[in-house]
């Protein structure tokens, strides 16, 4: 076994060295591909399970284990991400986008194992389409599942299904899930605003096709055991993890559609070849793009309880591999700043409400302590309450934040003072409104999940996922 590790070790660091030249991707995955195959184990995984949390840089794990701390001890409790970290993945986007990559050419990097141009979907910095490893799963008689808490038609589900010049081209990628062939028996996230539209409603389509179509959480203790499944539950992203009526939706989800995978083999008279699925945990980003600690802490939550149900499910399926990364870190945050040692979760766990749905109501209602206890669950000190009402009454808008355009400014500048109130609680630092460089952390358990120790480059998570997916 250490002979054979040490094989994978030396093969994988000739290819990091080589991804550093201006050689061809294609040519580096080509010959990626040729190394690892001298060493391919013989009992390939039969499901594989490719888990991303979407801006999830280091300081968010970090923050996490202390976030889900239980304060009764005097310990500070492993989290699900302690019991599988493997080590780092770099995440640069092709030359031609510098240093730092967004969703897109990440997402790309992964499921295809080249690097591209910030905003391509499945595609080469040549326009070129690559084909995924779930397209790659599909045609080895496996079962695909795409579980998301964005649209699904979003960068990171796209540049599995689809290829496509541009990320911002939604309702192309959401009609080439149709016309392009059906890659996935089953699709749960978002988007009723790409699918059900006045030009083209896809959601019948998919139905003429076959499939059987839910838009509630309840539907998803119903499925047909022999259908595929479109699950759409949002007009684009699905809500907030702390507003949603399922705060846990994406290990609900989750659950859910891997149970549906599994009764599908079962009811098709092809053999049973095992599932590949991805899930994304995709609003831990977006909260950080909004620099907002709350959001993002509920959200990390929800992917943790996610991959302890998967935990689960490899105990009683040891043939499956689970592989976890983040496509990038977002926000630059810090867990401290301003020079003090410390930061505090205590506040952020007692969370009911989104930073959104607190802003809103202090925009349309009384601003009161009264109010504000019943909104953040906890009292607010004159100097919070100040702030907030100065920032109703005087709205400030900084134009680089990350906003819907359609919010008015009074909820703008409150979206921005609540998030400051839990900045100053918590003791929590940002640098950015948008991505880092940083490398990323990789987890993985199951069978062969040694294969992702160590350092490496996101192109070759992709790589590895083909050789166990049989692709010489």
């Amino acid at each position: 076994m250490k002979l054979f590790l040490s094989a994978i070790s030396l093969s994988l660091l000739c290819v990091s060295c080589a991804n550093t030249t201006h050689i061809n991707d294609k040519v580096v995955a080509q010959e990626t591909m040729n190394t690892l195959s001298t060493v391919m184990p013989t009992n390939l995984p039969k499901n594989i399970i490719m888990v991303i949390g979407d801006g999830m840089g280091p300081a968010y794990t970090s923050a996490y284990r202390y976030f889900s701390d239980n304060p009764k001890t005097t310990v500070v409790e492993e989290t699900v991400f302690d019991r599988h970290l493997k080590g780092l993945s770099s995440t640069y986007p092709a030359p031609v986008s510098g240093v730092v990559t967004d969703s897109a050419a990440s997402a790309t990097a992964l499921s295809t194992g080249v690097k591209s141009y910030n905003g391509a979907i499945g595609v080469d910095v040549n326009k070129k389409e690559i084909q995924t490893v779930l397209e790659w799963a599909k045609l080895q008689g496996k079962k695909t599942g795409v579980v998301v808490t964005s649209q699904i038609n979003h960068a990171t589900p796209a540049s599995y299904l689809a290829h496509n010049e541009s990320r911002n081209n939604y309702n192309e990628i959401a009609d080439s899930y149709i016309d392009n062939g059906i890659k996935a028996d089953l699709y749960l996230g978002g988007g009723w605003k790409y699918f059900i539209r006045e030009d083209r409603n896809l959601v019948n389509e998919f139905k003429d096709a076959g499939f059987h179509y839910l838009d509630n959480y309840q539907g998803l203790d119903n499925f047909p055991k022999d259908k595929p499944v479109l699950g759409l539950f949002g007009d684009v992203g699905l809500p907030w993890a702390l507003d949603d009526t399922n705060q846990h939706r994406l290990s609900t989800m989750t659950k859910a559609g891997i149970h549906h995978l599994l009764d599908l083999q079962k009811t098709d008279n092809a053999p049973d070849n095992g599932f590949f699925m991805l899930i994304e945990g995709s609003q831990i980003d977006w909260a950080a793009h909004g620099n907002n600690i709350g959001d993002a802490m509920a959200e990390m939550d929800d992917l943790a309880k996610t991959i302890e149900y998967l935990e689960h499910f490899v105990e009683n399926h040891p043939d499956t591999l689970v592989v976890i990364t983040a496509d990038h870190s977002t926000g630059g945050f810090t867990i401290a700043a301003n020079g003090k040692y410390e930061w505090n979760a205590e506040k952020l766990r007692t969370m009911k409400h989104s930073v959104n749905y607190i802003a809103k109501e202090l925009a349309t209602n009384k601003i009161s302590p009264s109010n504000t206890t019943s909104l953040f669950n906890f009292e607010l000190s004159q100097e919070e309450l100040s702030l907030l009402i100065d920032s109703k009454n005087n709205p400030k808008i900084d134009e680089n934040m990350y906003r819907s355009k359609s919010m008015p400014d009074s909820e703008v500048s409150l979206n921005n003072s609540v998030k400051k109130v839990m900045d100053m609680r918590s003791n929590s630092g940002w640098t950015t409104g948008g991505h880092t460089a940083i490398d990323v952390p990789v987890f993985s358990f199951g069978q062969h999940s040694e294969l992702f120790d160590g350092s490496q480059d996101n192109t070759d998570i992709a790589k590895k996922i083909f050789m166990l997916l049989g692709k010489k």
